[in-house]
């Protein structure tokens, strides 16, 4: 074979294969759809197969929903917390479950009532000393344990106002 020869047949390789990669890029489209089409005809011909697969997708995405993020790159909760209150000692009321400035503390005759009481009506609202505004100054006179919590309720003494004097129990919580 001549160099003449070679050429030649090199050049005819390269123009075969030209034409032939034109369409190569044009099917790949119509690839796509094609699977697309055949993965809805499953849904006819085997519809166990078709809704599993879904499934198990759906399953899978929750999965990664539910395993993702970082546990180290979220902020600590910081919730209310009990403060070490000694008996004698002045404190205030501060409602630990409001944001409201207005938001009063109530106070109890007896511990453990607070989870008891209804104060739907206006005259329970507008008992005698009964809700105090945040801020009021008391003192500690006793504890009373609860739910095995230590010191879940505060008996107080009111030293401030028009209910200075009276006794009652709030919540230990409610004391800062």
């Amino acid at each position: 074979m001549s160099t003449e020869e070679n050429v030649n047949q090199e050049e005819s390789v390269q123009q075969e294969t030209v034409p032939a990669a034109e369409p190569v890029a044009a099917a790949a489209p119509s690839a796509g759809g094609n699977a697309l089409s055949s993965f809805l005809s499953l849904k006819e011909s085997n519809p166990k197969l078709f809704f599993g697969s879904v499934g198990g997708v759906a399953a899978l995405l929750v999965l990664i929903i539910a395993m993702g993020g970082d546990d180290a790159a979220k902020p600590a909760l910081k919730g209310q917390a009990l403060k070490d209150l000694a008996i004698g000692q002045k404190y205030s009321l501060k409602s630990a479950n409001a944001y409201d400035a207005s938001a009063t503390v109530r106070l109890v005759s007896t511990p453990g009532a607070i989870a008891a009481y209804d104060d739907t009506e206006e005259a329970d609202r507008n008992g005698a000393c009964q809700h105090l505004a945040q801020g009021t100054p008391v003192t500690v006179l006793e504890f009373s344990d609860a739910y095995g919590k230590a010191k879940s309720y505060s008996k107080v003494r009111i030293e401030e106002g028009d209910c200075k004097g009276n006794e009652g129990w709030a919540l230990s919580i409610d004391i800062q």
